[in-house]
């Protein structure tokens, strides 16, 4: 007997092919994703905003009793697909502006994150003037994995020259800034940075015995090829302005 099929936050238990999976998930969403089949007479969908990638999506509700009846709807509309959500996937949390105050006042810590598109998702505060923001920060098990792949490499090629190699990781770098610089993620950028530059000094030392690489040295190469860390993703709210202005 196979193993139930799993992709993305759905899961399908029977044998079928890979595109009448697909095809069968894409319809299941589809309607999910416009509301049709599910109780418009409550109009669950009506204050709700929804982010989307995929066969992967977060929807907010302004209160509690409108999630529920939406996941409710939502796991039997699935159902009539032979489909189920991922259980470590799906969570109904507290989120939003007002989420940490009220957990405050019954006692019960912090407001809870969620996973998605990369990146670990929390209620924070802008520091010029304390309104509720979004802070964004790169998940950490995917740095760790990232930092994993390059060392390897690293290591593969320690013996090319220096010149190439700074090429490839500036590249490396440049591409993982290109994704994860988002607003409030600058620490988890300059740590990764820091990473890739121990790592290829931990390959340069590991070329001969007799090594003269230093720190100093290193970091001079690290200024000369990589990117500096900074921010080049506007917050969403700038960007959602810029399509539609006031």
């Amino acid at each position: 007997m196979k193993e139930p099929y799993r992709e993305g936050g759905a899961r399908h238990p029977g044998p079928e092919s890979w595109r009448q999976r697909r095809e069968t998930r894409a319809q299941a969403l589809t309607g999910v994703h416009i509301g049709t089949e599910i109780e418009p007479r409550n109009n669950i969908l009506r204050d709700a905003d929804d982010v989307r990638y995929a066969d992967d999506f977060v929807m907010g509700f302004q209160n509690r009793t409108e999630a529920e009846q939406f996941l409710k709807a939502l796991r039997e509309r699935l159902q009539k697909f032979g489909l189920a959500l991922h259980p470590d996937k799906t969570r109904l949390i507290e989120f939003g502006r007002y989420a940490a105050s009220n957990r405050a006042r019954r006692k019960e810590g912090k407001p809870e994150t969620f996973n998605f598109l990369g990146f670990t998702h929390r209620c924070a505060t802008r520091r010029k003037d304390g309104y509720f923001t979004v802070g964004r920060q790169t998940i950490a098990k995917r740095l760790a994995s990232k930092l994993k792949l390059v060392r390897a490499e690293l290591m593969r090629r320690r013996h090319e020259p220096v010149r190439k190699l700074g090429e490839w990781l500036g590249a490396v770098v440049r591409g993982y800034l290109n994704y994860h610089a988002v607003p409030g993620n600058k620490r988890s950028l300059e740590a990764f940075i820091k990473e890739v530059a121990r790592a290829w000094l931990h390959a340069l030392r590991r070329r001969s015995q007799r090594h003269r690489m230093t720190w100093e040295r290193l970091w001079k190469l690290v200024t000369r090829w990589f990117p500096k860390p900074r921010i080049l993703h506007p917050y969403p709210t700038v960007r959602f302005y810029a399509i539609h202005p006031k």
